[in-house]
């Protein structure tokens, strides 16, 4: 009899260790430095962490039999994907364990820096009797500004809506019909940090998100409005919340996360207006029950060669069929995130062919790595192979795939249309060995490698204007690793890819954009 073994090396409920504990041999050895899991690691096909151990390459390539990794919570910052996914290891999470526990905590937020609640049971413990000072609002007939209006951000506004609040919602990929169904107002950041008396954000951190709400947005804020982030630590930035609290600004604010934590040296500890919390979204008797059961029932699917439903970084597909689409799930990914990021968001349909060889073979999870890839630039790390079609229907998305047995140029080629507001954005691309490539941007032809980070430019097709770009790249010390360029006539538009080695700031493209013949520059990163 075949012994299967799971490792859980962090605190996790109960209930979920039981589930486990039914199917396989469950070892539970938390506190354990990097060194002793990697040596303990080599015998075990799963693996159940929170977020203290640190699920490193180093760790992943010990596991020798591991075949899944189980996050009790949302983030995975503590586990290498990237290796895993090398090994072949799924990676799972979950991420609806918490929702009404951050809901929850959030409208928890919003009445205690509206009725000074923290400090009047401070001051009241020290034996003073301070009404006048802890003098409060009501949240009734106020305006509510909610930032991402994913599962957690739309439960915020359902019991706002429950006080009677009026809510202002932004969310890239949230179309006029669903927030008509949540009964909020769709707007923009610039209008929500103006009109709202309370702003809360909603979304996960990343490149587009981080200081969402900093100098700029406190600029123009209405006076005394109230700041809550329960979300991720940098959405708002520290300092300048601070500076907004002591300018009068922000009358009071709510703090649960931090870009440093614990966050004992952050300015908004030492601020009397601004309620702080160690992190405590899902820390709720049922969120991590929620959690635990919901890794716990995934991981007994995957070891038993079953689907899993938040899988991170890889759908489940059959062996046989996985080593024909195995090359086109990186492919249709970065052709999303492509093509996402050169339309922009809040595009309403996208339509997904599939031309030659490929279209005989079942795409689906081809498809769902299209999706992924195209939510993932604004959504973060959340959105996986699982999700995302559900995310894409919640935001009336339309999804419409199609196949085609012949050939389009090349023996299988994948092509993504997404339009917006009557705007329509084209990219196609195929496998030429194992590496993937973008064929076609619009209408131009092209033979583009998908790196991390390129330049997408539309120019004028006449002299003097690849030099002066490069010109510019080099100046500010940033290495050209690929240059292409498309055109359909010679003296028309064209356009020119630069693939580079690191990241540019939007001095550099404004530079760019400012080279005569230079039509449009768009910074692309994968």
């Amino acid at each position: 009899m075949i012994i299967v073994k799971v490792l859980v090396s962090d605190p996790v409920a109960e209930q979920g260790i039981e589930i486990l504990k039914r199917e396989f041999d469950v070892d539970i050895s938390t506190g354990l430095d990097p060194q002793d899991l990697i040596k303990k690691i080599g015998n075990y096909e799963a693996l159940i962490v929170r977020s203290e151990t640190q699920v490193t390459k180093d760790v992943i390539n010990a596991g020798k039999k591991l075949r899944i990794i189980g996050r009790a919570g949302v983030g995975v910052d503590n586990i290498d994907v990237n290796a895993a996914t090398e090994r072949g290891i799924i990676v799972v999470n979950a991420p609806e364990g918490n929702t009404i526990s951050a809901a929850e905590h959030t409208i928890a937020m919003m009445m205690a820096i509206s009725r000074n609640i923290p400090q009047a049971n401070a001051s009241l413990k020290n034996k003073k009797w301070e009404r006048k000072k802890f003098m409060g609002v009501e949240v009734r007939d106020k305006t509510l500004g909610v930032v991402g209006l994913g599962r957690i951000g739309s439960e915020v506004a359902k019991r706002a809506l429950g006080m009677e609040m009026k809510i202002l919602a932004y969310d890239p990929f949230i179309s006029p019909e669903r927030a008509k169904d949540l009964g909020v107002e769709l707007t923009t950041v610039e209008d929500i940090v103006k009109r709202a008396d309370y702003i809360t954000v909603h979304t996960p951190l990343t490149k587009e998100t981080k200081d969402l709400i900093g100098s700029k947005e406190f600029a123009v804020m209405k006076k005394g409005a109230r700041v809550i982030n329960c979300a991720r630590g940098g959405i708002i930035n520290e300092e300048a919340l601070a500076k907004a609290v002591k300018d009068g600004i922000v009358s009071a604010a709510g703090i649960d996360v931090f870009i440093k934590e614990p966050p004992f040296e952050s300015l908004l500890l030492t601020l009397d207006n601004i309620v702080v919390t160690p992190h405590l979204g899902a820390s709720t008797e049922e969120a991590q029950i929620n959690v635990a059961v919901s890794v716990a029932e995934q991981i007994v699917n995957a070891l038993k060669g079953l689907p899993v439903k938040n899988a991170i970084n890889m759908p489940y597909v059959k062996a046989e069929v996985m080593q024909i689409l195995e090359p086109y799930f990186p492919l249709a990914e970065k052709m999303g995130k492509l093509c996402m990021q050169l339309i922009g968001s809040n595009f309403e349909k996208v339509e997904i062919s599939y031309c030659g060889e490929i279209s005989e073979q079942n795409v689906a999870p081809v498809t769902l790595a299209v999706l992924k890839g195209l939510l993932e630039p604004v959504l973060g790390a959340g959105v996986n192979y699982v999700n995302a079609p559900s995310i894409a229907k919640d935001r009336k998305i339309k999804v419409i795939e199609s196949k085609s047995k012949t050939a389009a140029g090349y023996p299988s080629q994948i092509s993504i249309k997404l339009t917006r507001k009557g705007e329509e954005k084209v990219v196609s691309g195929t496998v030429i060995g194992k590496e993937p490539r973008i064929v076609q941007i619009d209408e131009y032809r092209i033979d583009v490698v998908p790196s991390g980070y390129m330049i997408v430019t539309r120019i004028e097709d006449h002299p003097n204007i690849i030099g002066p770009c490069c010109m510019i790249l080099g100046r500010n010390n940033i290495n050209i690793a690929g240059m292409q360029v498309g055109r359909i006539t010679a003296g028309g538009e064209a356009i020119m890819v630069l693939n580079i080695d690191s990241d540019v700031d939007g001095g550099i493209l404004d530079e760019i954009r400012s080279v005569e013949g230079i039509i449009d520059a768009k910074l692309v990163v994968l």
